[in-house]
């Protein structure tokens, strides 16, 4: 008889550091090698095993329209898509997949198709004899959430999970009998209520809720699967992904992964926490096949996400440095001296207003700039008024640049704090709010120091042999690496530095010469966020080539620090990336109401499309906007309806009103 045990231990149930750490996440923290996964058949395009990481997105038509999702599928493959999702929110459209299929094929088009699905089994037995791949959610697969708390006994949740198992099993023997693969794809913000109730909020939670259903399938030999684990907090996601390799290692398993953030939003923003989770993940070796959510057409999907897989493709298994250092390191998962499936800041001293309790610093290198005109400044966010010769500050205004051995023939603004190399530091005879960067050995020699801030300059490999103890309370480390798998070089270093117990600050530097603008968001996202995701780095440096802009330095560095949650500068839109249920215009009602909101700082809206990803994905939000009808919103406050059906040329004022009313709306 089919079983599943129900686990009680309440070490399993917290996710302790035992528990987790035993069998570890990834095959190593020190060389680029990628986890090997069972290979999946998706049509004709498999994924997993040695295949390269696989691209794709999903539609944003009506699935009834045959022809518009045709002709925008065909958009997609050309950018880049290898895999193609279609919503199947019931029988109907379940059903016109077929057309679907067979006008792609006689247009030359053989792209896989994915049927996704919520809440319907029997949409979902009819696509998988239809598509190639089929997506389910356990949160709403035969199971509910109602965002109600539930006791259960050992037999209660057995006989739950009993019967989820009648209603799923039709489905995975359709799949077996068809050659379907399925995606066993969990979100953050749809947990069951039985979930929710035994494991909480939690990436545990959302680890056996895909375990569940994975087990079902392997009881029925059925082994065709990819899972994935998505969330719109990038810390969330992150540790889920973790915790589901170090379950599936432990039970046998090695499914394929797809990877993905939730309602990551448009532009910059939403490039930027995409690479955030993605690419945490993707350095670590795991990942075989991505999509890009953005509240854009997604065509433009496609291109982000391959950006992102190339540097892996380019990046070599082993590097002969990487190898020597580590069996020198000897760094093992179960040795680590943090856990990487909860999220806890290093702990440092804090250095003026770096490290300590303070959020990150951001920092800039301004020596190209013309340093005779104040309005420079504008681009980091001091904007100049040569009128009251006054700056005012805006919420991402930068808090160190560095001059290097050029002098300002200007004031700066008081609380921008200048760093200078060292001999021309010595030189000035105003060393107010100016500072010194040294290299190690200059900082160990130098007879004259600053009494307030030094910053020493190491690299991360090199600086594994400095006796970093020599450095006084007053220094700050600026951590550099050329290394091509630069993550994790600098996180060794940061390893060292708790297992010494040396509670330097850090500030992580990364240099980026010859990318371009697009590729420097999602490589420093990736490369830095990996970092401050584990709570490592008190200060951020991305010094790129003079064409990128300053601002948008400045705009990423600050973006990279909001999409890790380490520091909050700007609202945040949880903005789901539209789809065939979608109810109005996500891209033009996401920036309608980011043109009136944008300038409160620390709240997060979600806007969601329909009733399917409202409640559920923005539950991370504080307010919510969610499609539930044709021209009719719902308002949340939290979880919580508000409002109901509103109008919807009048819902955004209505929002409006219920942020005032909670007295966190300000004037632009």
């Amino acid at each position: 008889m089919w079983q599943i045990l129900y686990v009680m231990e309440e070490a399993l149930v917290q996710g302790s550091m035992l528990q987790t750490l035993k069998g570890g996440y990834c095959n190593s923290l020190t060389q680029y090698s990628r986890f090997l996964t069972r290979e999946v058949n998706i049509g004709d395009v498999p994924m997993g095993g040695l295949n390269p990481i696989r691209i794709q997105s999903m539609t944003t038509t009506d699935t009834m329209n045959t022809l518009a999702t045709v002709e925008q599928t065909i958009r997609m493959v050309e950018s880049g898509c290898e895999y193609v999702r279609i919503t199947a929110p019931s029988m109907k459209e379940a059903e016109n997949l077929a057309n679907i299929k067979k006008e792609l094929r006689s247009r030359g088009y053989q792209v896989p198709l994915v049927a996704d699905i919520h809440f319907t089994p029997n949409a979902a037995e009819a696509a998988a004899r239809i598509v190639e791949k089929v997506r389910v959610n356990p949160g709403n697969y035969a199971d509910k959430k109602r965002f109600e708390n539930f006791e259960y006994t050992q037999q209660a949740y057995q006989a739950e999970l009993d019967r989820i198992y009648k209603k799923f099993t039709p489905l995975v023997k359709i799949c077996k009998e068809y050659g379907t693969a399925m995606r066993i794809g969990t979100n953050h913000g749809s947990l069951s209520d039985r979930i929710m109730s035994h494991y909480g909020d939690t990436p545990r939670g959302m680890v056996e809720s895909a375990m569940e259903f994975i087990r079902m399938c392997e009881d029925l030999n059925y082994y065709n699967l990819v899972i994935s684990m998505k969330a719109s907090n990038t810390q969330v996601m992150v540790q889920a992904y973790r915790l589901l390799v170090e379950t599936m290692v432990k039970e046998g398993m090695n499914y394929p992964l797809h990877l993905g953030v939730t309602e990551a939003g448009d532009g910059e923003d939403g490039r930027i926490k995409s690479a955030v989770g993605i690419g945490t993940l993707l350095e670590d070796g795991l990942g075989d096949t991505i999509r890009v959510s953005l509240t854009e057409d997604p065509e433009f999907e496609a291109p982000v996400a391959k950006a992102l897989a190339l540097r892996y493709e380019k990046r070599a298994v082993e590097l002969e440095s990487i190898e020597r250092l580590n069996s020198e390191r000897g760094i093992t998962i179960e040795e680590l001296p943090y856990s990487p499936y909860e999220y806890n800041r290093r702990s440092t001293a804090a250095v003026q207003h770096i490290g300590g309790h303070e959020h990150p610093i951001v920092m800039l290198n301004v020596s190209t700039q013309n340093l005779k005109d104040p309005y420079f400044l504008n681009a980091v966010g001091y904007n100049y008024s040569a009128g009251l010769d006054k700056y005012n500050l805006a919420d991402q205004a930068c808090d160190l640049v560095y001059l290097g051995d050029q002098l300002p023939s200007f004031s700066f603004p008081g609380n921008l704090k200048q760093v200078y190399n060292y001999n021309t530091w010595l030189s000035l005879k105003d060393k107010h709010n100016c500072h010194p960067i040294l290299s190690f050995e200059e900082y160990t020699s130098a007879a004259v120091k600053d009494e307030q801030l030094n910053l020493v300059k190491i690299d991360a490999t090199e600086g594994l042999n400095k006796d970093l103890s020599l450095l006084k309370e007053n220094a700050v480390l600026v951590l550099e690496t050329s290394a091509l798998h630069g993550m994790a070089e600098q996180r060794s270093f940061f390893i060292s530095l708790m297992k010494r117990n040396l509670q330097i600050p850090v500030i992580i530097k990364r240099t980026y010469p010859g990318v371009k603008s697009d590729d420097l968001m999602l490589f420093a996202a990736t490369d830095l966020g990996a970092l401050f995701t584990d709570g490592l780095g008190d200060g951020i440096w991305i010094d790129a080539d003079e064409s990128v802009g300053l601002s948008l330095v400045n705009s990423t560095s600050f973006g990279i620090l909001q999409a890790t949650r380490t520091r909050i500068s700007k609202t945040e839109y949880i903005s789901c990336p539209s789809c065939g249920r979608t109810l109005f215009d996500l891209q033009e009602t996401t920036q309608m109401i980011r043109s009136r909101t944008d300038h409160l700082k620390g709240i997060k809206i979600g806007i969601m499309g329909c009733i399917v990803n409202g409640p559920g994905e923005m539950a991370d939000a504080d307010y919510g906007y969610v499609g539930t009808g044709p021209d009719k919103i719902t308002l949340y406050r939290g979880k919580e309806v508000v409002k109901k059906n509103v109008n919807a040329a009048r819902a955004l004022d209505d929002l409006i009103e219920l942020i005032k009313e909670d007295g966190k709306w300000v004037q632009k």
